[in-house]
């Protein structure tokens, strides 16, 4: 059974989904394998901690988990068969076999004899299927079922991809499964693709595939959260008299508006093009970084030996 997810996190159970993800980015950080070579017990850690975000981080099985309508597996829990205050028999209250009663079915109101009479038989018949004979004995070489196992698989991203979503193929066996990552999918974070793990025995589903993802990291950009950050070379001309360059950034290349007299260092913001959030799209910034020609600079150095401005120190 898998463990209790708020605990493995260490947060309080029904803690809001903002305080699981922040305990969760600094746990990641903290556990990642880059960061723990060779340590075994980290690394088991790092899984354990993954599989409970990934639980928490679906809304809708959040809630119900929450409510306490399904376990830890995402199953459904049985709410037994408690009928009203004072009840008798082995169920919590009520009669189970008389009307309204769980077994009651058409037989309802005939409370059974033993094994042999039909309401038994029926019974077990609609709980266990063929499987159960007279006398709700097994019939031969019947077996309970068990549910697949779960697989676990690692899989490398571009930035890019971590920034915008994509789609990646992974390969499990002799099997090339397609996986859809979501905008924002950071390091650490464990992708569950239910039904596609180890076969289930006896009709029981199988297992889920698990897939951990790690994002490469990027020569130009930066992620800040749902921000993106990133350093554009501009010339001296573009810097003092303005203009318009283009710019590659994660998803794409830009048109930017260089305003005249900018100072190296200084930051363009451009709006929801930081990662791609339905409904809530991170921005990104660029910060402007003066870059001069390369090789001899000399007939530059002979045009500021003239400038009256040229030993004025910028502001520190």
């Amino acid at each position: 059974m898998a463990e209790e997810p708020y605990a493995v996190l260490g947060v309080a159970r029904g803690a809001p989904f903002a305080e699981v993800r922040k305990v969760y980015r600094k746990l990641a950080k903290e556990l990642h394998p880059d960061a723990n070579p060779n340590n075994k017990a980290a690394e088991e850690r790092f899984k354990r901690v993954s599989a409970a975000f990934t639980f928490l981080d679906d809304p809708e099985r959040k809630a119900k988990y929450d409510r306490g309508e399904i376990d830890a597996d995402g199953n459904p829990k049985f709410a037994g068969f408690g009928g009203s205050a004072g009840g008798r028999g082995p169920f919590g209250g009520g009669d189970p076999f008389g009307p309204g009663g769980p077994f009651g079915g058409a037989g309802a109101g005939r409370r059974p004899t033993g094994p042999g009479q039909p309401e038994f038989e029926d019974m077990f018949g609609d709980l266990f299927g063929a499987a159960f004979g007279a006398r709700g004995a097994t019939r031969p070489g019947f077996q309970a079922g068990t549910k697949g196992q779960d697989i676990q698989t690692t899989l490398k991203i571009d930035f890019e991809d971590a920034i915008s979503g994509a789609k990646q193929r992974v390969n499990v066996g002799d099997r090339s499964i397609d996986v859809t990552i979501p905008a924002g999918v950071e390091t650490g974070r464990t992708l569950r693709l239910r039904g596609q793990g180890g076969p289930g025995q006896g009709g029981m589903p199988a297992g889920d595939l698990m897939v951990t993802v790690t994002v490469k990291p990027h020569p130009m950009f930066n992620r800040d959260g749902d921000d993106v950050r990133m350093d554009l070379p501009v010339s001296l001309t573009e810097i003092l008299e303005g203009g318009r360059v283009e710019a590659t950034i994660p998803n794409g290349t830009v048109s930017l508006t260089i305003p005249p007299n900018s100072n190296s260092g200084s930051v363009l913001r451009l709006k929801g093009k930081g990662v791609a959030r339905p409904g809530a799209p991170g921005d990104l910034f660029i910060r402007l970084v003066l870059g001069l020609p390369e090789g001899d600079n000399r007939e530059l150095k002979a045009l500021l030996a003239t400038w009256s401005r040229r030993d004025e120190p910028p502001k520190r």
